[in-house]
């Protein structure tokens, strides 16, 4: 009798990473969270306040940064990218992240691994108040190689319509302030993986895979306590396209430049080293965060309150430019 473990898939080894995931998940579960964790369908009640709710989803993967985290067996961070790609997306226009769910693909499952990646699932849903409320682990022998996964993530957030950002109130004469990113985050591994062949090579005193596996920072907390106290009228992730595609994003339908100061901060040291190794310094704005992962747009009037906020939350807000009317898009200076 041929049985479905000879074919490739362990039903046993599923059901004891069901068990571990659970653990995990549990941290994350708000009072809203009406469904108990294993049903078919998750259940999450809106909260109480809102008079027109609006529902804002976004869904993102890690990409190919995942490979680094094969080659050193270090899995509990990159559920924390994955998370934050989503997440920091819907934050952009103003919704508050309400549940995620994930997705895990392998070739041959290994209960303890898949339990890393959802540990840092559900690190990434404490950090941005969601609820982790369920997934899919898909075990696919012949489809994937043995010892690598493929993570993505479905994040669905809640705003007020009347408070939805859209772009609509941008301004020529708007301030642009950025919030420092916490390393490369999780767009242009593709390219990063061609210059750093030998993870073990030394970078501050450490191998570089230590910088290369950083998560990507989550902004929810910061932002969220910012729209309490003024009127945001844009923001960007800096994710894929760096600033010259993802700032432009937030001006919707108008015609805007966003007048961008390059010297107004300090480049981290792996922008620099990226730099010496060849890749050309212009290229890059167009492919990495630079060391700026959220971009803020706000009113000249709002940039004392905007600072001082941010600054009480440990942030390290800069001021990068200003926006000007016309449809240059992003000036980089």
């Amino acid at each position: 009798m041929i049985t479905y473990k000879e074919s490739g898939v362990n039903i046993e080894e599923g059901y004891k990473s069901v068990a571990l995931m659970k653990n995990y998940a549990k941290e994350t579960l708000s009072k809203y969270v009406l469904s108990g964790l294993g049903s078919f369908g998750a259940m999450i009640e809106i909260p109480e306040g809102y008079k027109k709710p609006v529902l804002i989803s976004g869904t993102d993967g890690v990409g190919t940064k995942l490979e680094i985290a094969f080659k050193t067996k270090k899995y509990d961070t990159v559920g924390i990218d994955c998370v934050a790609m989503c997440v920091n997306d819907i934050l952009c226009h103003g919704a508050k992240p309400l549940f995620f769910l994930d997705y895990i693909a392998c070739g041959k499952l290994d209960a303890n691994v898949a339990a890393d990646l959802v540990k840092g699932v559900s690190e990434g849903c404490i950090q941005s108040n969601a609820s982790l409320v369920g997934g899919e682990t898909a075990e696919m022998p012949g489809f994937y190689k043995e010892g690598e996964y493929d993570i993505a993530g479905f994040a669905v957030g809640v705003v007020e319509k009347d408070k939805i950002i859209d772009g609509n109130k941008i301004e020529e004469g708007n301030i642009l302030i950025g919030l420092p990113s916490s390393g490369i985050h999780s767009n242009g591994y593709s390219l990063v993986r061609k210059i750093f062949t030998d993870l073990e090579e030394n970078f501050k005193e450490k191998p570089i895979w230590e910088e290369l596996l950083k998560p990507t920072k989550i902004y929810v907390k910061p932002i969220i306590e910012l729209m309490s106290k003024i009127s945001i009228n844009g923001m960007a992730h800096i994710t894929g396209g760096g600033f010259i595609e993802n700032i432009p994003r937030m001006f919707g339908n108008k015609k805007f430049t966003a007048v961008v100061d390059t010297n107004s901060y300090e480049l981290p040291e792996i922008f620099k080293k990226i730099i010496e190794k060849g890749v050309d310094k212009d290229h890059m704005y167009n492919t990495f965060n630079m060391g700026i992962g959220f971009v803020i747009c706000i009113s000249k009037e709002d940039l004392e309150v905007t600072m001082n906020t941010l600054k009480e939350l440990d942030e390290n807000p800069i001021i990068l430019g200003h926006i000007v009317s016309g449809g240059e898009g992003i000036c980089l200076k």
